[in-house]
């Protein structure tokens, strides 16, 4: 193990992955703060469950619309400083957030969060795919998990700098913000760098790059892909956005109580996340992306008629599993389209976000009407779904076909 990890961190580009692992633990540290203000911001608006879903959906439709057309843009046209630019973008838009006393101008706030959201995701990940070289899985892994990081102690941090005040200290997180585009900075030279290297070489001759599948069959696998990821991101909205509301009803807890269960599982997600891309190197992406979704559903189904303590391990437990699909998820796409990386990355990052932010509007007024613990009724069965990753190829036993 020891020898195994010096290998991997020796690689050239190891820095620039801990760069863009860290840039991404701190954006989505930023974006969580939205999701972990939600209990304070129902009582400062007077708002229901619904307008809760509301605003989950604009900032997670702002996150997924643009996130293809970023990709398909980016890599077409590559831009060194697109990153910070997106981080400009969630910066005005924490901004927003602290101060906005209407519906409509927290709305306008979560879409400058997720417009920042939809550049940083596809462009990173596409980054983090050409500095992993031919250890992508593990460099996938790095990346997420910094993601996975930050979007757990943001809750954490919240609950300590923010519930015992208001929400004007939310600007506190813009010390935050400042780190990240510090973080960015090694990755900009770096990029600048290889497009230098890339514009100088052979390698831009290769526009036509051979596809693992055919055209027909590749269509299918993406329209397979896209039925996981649905299963995936619909339990996980209902426990990234009403889990804290959940334990407060069902258990009586506190907020900040609530927001530390909530760290408890998006640690878990961090953990699941750090293990599915090596695996999957080893493996295959497709042994991970069978046993975390469908091994998700067994603590799934049995959390909602359990007690505090075993709902808090039962949801480290679906998080951990559940988490490890994303990886894996990702490289089989991009393996499946080795030229569209940024697209593709977007494509699927969007569709997440996407699926994410409809799950947490419909479900908000599925609690409005039948109250909050029916939703985790309900959604303990979409893991099954994950049944469906029998009909994906193994794409190390397929020949590839030529791209036109």
């Amino acid at each position: 193990m020891t020898s195994k990890l010096k290998r991997l961190t020796s690689m050239p580009t190891f820095h620039v992955l801990l760069a863009l692992s860290a840039s991404h633990c701190l954006n989505d540290l930023l974006q969580s703060v939205i999701t972990a203000v939600y209990p304070m911001l129902k009582a400062d608006l007077g708002i229901n469950f619904a307008q809760i879903g509301l605003i989950t959906l604009v900032y997670q439709l702002a996150a997924s619309i643009f996130q293809p057309a970023v990709g398909y843009l980016f890599d077409r046209r590559p831009f060194v400083y697109s990153l910070p630019a997106g981080m400009c973008s969630t910066s005005l838009g924490i901004i927003l957030f602290a101060y906005s006393d209407t519906l409509p101008g927290i709305l306008l706030a979560v879409f400058m969060v997720g417009l920042g959201s939809a550049t940083l995701h596809p462009e990173a990940s596409r980054i983090t795919s050409l500095a992993g070289h031919q250890r992508r899985g593990f460099a996938q892994s790095v990346f997420q998990v910094g993601g996975n990081f930050g979007g757990s102690i943001g809750p954490l941090l919240v609950a300590v700098i923010v519930a015992p005040h208001n929400r004007h200290y939310i600007l506190w997180f813009l010390l935050f913000a400042a780190l990240c585009f510090a973080a960015m900075r090694p990755i900009c030279r770096w990029y600048n760098g290889y497009l230098r290297q890339l514009r100088d070489s052979a390698e831009r001759r290769e526009a036509h790059a051979r596809l693992p599948l055919s055209p027909a069959l590749t269509a299918f696998t993406i329209c397979v892909i896209m039925v996981l990821i649905f299963s995936k991101y619909v339990y996980m909205a209902s426990l990234s956005s009403y889990y804290t509301f959940y334990l407060i009803q069902k258990f009586n807890v506190s907020v900040s109580a609530s927001q530390i269960f909530l760290f408890i599982f998006v640690v878990s997600t961090a953990a699941g996340t750090l293990v599915g891309g090596p695996v999957g190197d080893r493996y295959g992406r497709k042994v991970v992306i069978w046993a975390s979704i469908l091994g998700t559903a067994p603590f799934s189904l049995l959390m909602p008629h359990v007690g505090l303590v075993p709902t808090a391990i039962l949801s480290f437990c679906a998080g951990f599993i559940l988490s490890s699909a994303f990886p894996a998820i990702l490289l089989y796409a991009q393996e499946l389209l080795p030229t569209k990386l940024g697209m593709i990355s977007g494509l699927f990052f969007g569709f997440a976000f996407g699926i994410g932010g409809i799950a947490s509007a419909v479900l908000g007024r599925y609690a409005d009407t039948y109250g909050i613990e029916a939703v985790y009724n309900f959604c303990a069965f979409m893991p099954l779904l994950g049944i469906v990753a029998v009909f994906l190829p193994d794409l190390r036993k397929h020949k590839p076909h030529t791209t036109a």
